[in-house]
């Protein structure tokens, strides 16, 4: 909600402190999370029973109001405008609070150390990355290490009243600019109890705390001085790409989004895969070259690429495959297999469960009384023996069928990629095939060509041995020498 008007700023000792609300002047943005943000300040802000909470949602409105016009203006709800546009705009006695440094949680307890022991240095990077409804910050620390925490609460805005800004106004007396000194909240105001129910804690001005997620080492050489850039892959936001004097390097999340998983005891949350993608080291003894540039982009086609640019200003572009990033660990077990050589007995068994493969359960139908024709179906005996009839068949075929559904359910769009693969494969081995045999036919007609000209080369020379002065010999050197002096008569004569 509010983080599109939120400001991080990271120290090098790995503090995390948040600016909100800021806006540059005249940026765009949708007219239905604006809307939101006004909502939750009436909803939740306006009518609580604390007064701070009703003071800090007040500011908040004023805010937005005079940054928004077109919020209080009755028709541009009814035209259902798609954006809006932000207006210069300051609190006239109120400045922004510096929020932080933002605590750290971990399975429910409090951690006062910004540095996990594992974070060698000092935080180099910070990224923000939005996923569904987690918002993530990802912290890169000098040593080779990636730090992930998660936002626990939402972003709020929070002002000083008292700390009026310093306005910057043109002849026409239009805000062209403003400077405010951002003081930091009072420890006690910094401690957010996460036992409390979440109407005693909106809109009271606390910092969202961090929840530590995981701790990633991308395993790079010793080198002091190591910078690390991050970037968010524009196709799969839980995919980064991390920059750094070995090269690039893709990190998958494979636990977001975070707050929509219902995990059951026996599932076990996934730890980021690290994958490198593109080395620059030359060699060992080699100092290595990192990029001069790194860009991540998407097509039209719904395709991720990177690329980079060396230091000699060449170009390198890669394509990312996107459809496999993040599947369970049991569907890229089958794609491993599916990709190697197995026997053909084991290739269904690995989409499809051998329970499954072996058909419902033979039933067992208990012993059939003598006298089952003449017991009437509404007597005791009779509505027994029905209800134990439907017992066995719920059992064996009604069970089994739901468990074919559930399964085939879960493996269609895996088999579909399957079967879209493999087809595309055999348009590229056709299209293989073709250029194969239209080279086929020029290397024919080359053959023939050179052929044809070996034959024309054999009957020029056979003409050009019949010819007189093919038989004769060259002279001697004394025939030279005696062909010489005559020569030289000829002229003194």
């Amino acid at each position: 909600m509010w983080d599109r008007f939120s400001v991080f700023i990271l120290f090098s000792d790995g503090s995390v402190y948040i600016l909100c609300p800021v806006v540059p002047f005249g940026s765009v943005y949708k007219w239905e999370s604006i809307l939101e943000l006004y909502s939750d300040a009436h909803t939740f802000g306006m009518k609580s029973v604390n007064s701070k909470a009703v003071k800090n949602s007040n500011l908040a409105i004023s805010w937005l109001e005079a940054t928004f016009p077109k919020l209080t203006r009755k028709e541009v709800h009814a035209e259902n405008a798609a954006v809006l546009r932000a207006q210069p705009y300051a609190l006239f006695d109120a400045s922004i609070s510096l929020q932080g440094p933002l605590r750290r949680v971990s399975h429910g307890i409090e951690d006062d150390s910004v540095r996990p022991p594992v974070c060698e240095g000092r935080a180099v990077s910070f990224l923000y990355d939005l996923v569904s409804k987690d918002s993530i910050l990802v912290t890169a620390w000098s040593g080779g290490q990636l730090q992930i925490d998660a936002l626990a609460d939402e972003v709020q805005p929070v002002w000083k009243v008292g700390s009026p800004p310093r306005i910057c106004l043109d002849s026409t007396d239009s805000i062209v600019g403003l400077a405010m000194i951002c003081e930091s909240l009072s420890s006690d105001t910094s401690i957010l109890k996460l036992d409390l129910p979440p109407d005693h804690t909106l809109w009271l001005g606390h910092p969202p705390p961090l929840l530590r997620l995981a701790i990633v080492d991308l395993a790079l050489p010793r080198r002091s001085g190591s910078v690390l850039s991050m970037f968010v892959d524009p196709i799969i936001s839980e995919r980064i790409y991390c920059l750094h004097d070995g090269g690039i390097d893709s990190v998958v999340l494979h636990f977001l989004p975070f707050t929509n998983q219902t995990r059951g005891k026996e599932d076990v949350m996934r730890s980021p895969s690290v994958h490198p993608v593109l080395s620059t080291f030359q060699g060992e003894a080699s100092s290595a070259s990192p990029l001069s540039g790194f860009l991540a982009m998407s097509d039209s086609f719904g395709d991720s690429w990177i690329v980079g640019l060396t230091p000699s200003n060449e170009c390198i572009v890669v394509e990312m495959e996107t459809w496999n990033t993040l599947l369970p660990p049991i569907i890229d077990k089958v794609d491993k297999l599916i990709g190697a050589e197995v026997p053909k007995d084991t290739d269904i068994s690995t989409i499809i469960s051998k329970e499954l493969l072996t058909g419902p359960r033979a039933v067992l139908l208990p012993p059939s009384s003598p006298h089952l024709r003449s017991v009437a179906a509404d007597s005791i005996e009779g509505r027994s023996t029905l209800h134990q009839y439907f017992k066995l068949f719920h059992e064996n075929y009604v069970e089994y069928a739901h468990k074919v559904y559930f399964e085939l359910q879960h493996h269609a769009p895996h088999i579909k990629k399957i079967i879209d693969d493999q087809h595309s494969r055999l348009r590229k081995a056709q299209q293989k095939i073709l250029e194969v045999e239209r080279k086929q036919e020029k290397i024919t007609d080359r053959v023939e060509h050179a052929v044809r000209f070996h034959s024309e080369l054999e009957e020029r020379l056979q003409s050009l041995g019949h010819l007189q002065a093919a038989h004769k010999r060259s002279l001697s050197k004394a025939e030279r020498e005696f062909k010489s002096e005559l020569g030289n008569m000829l002229v003194e004569c």
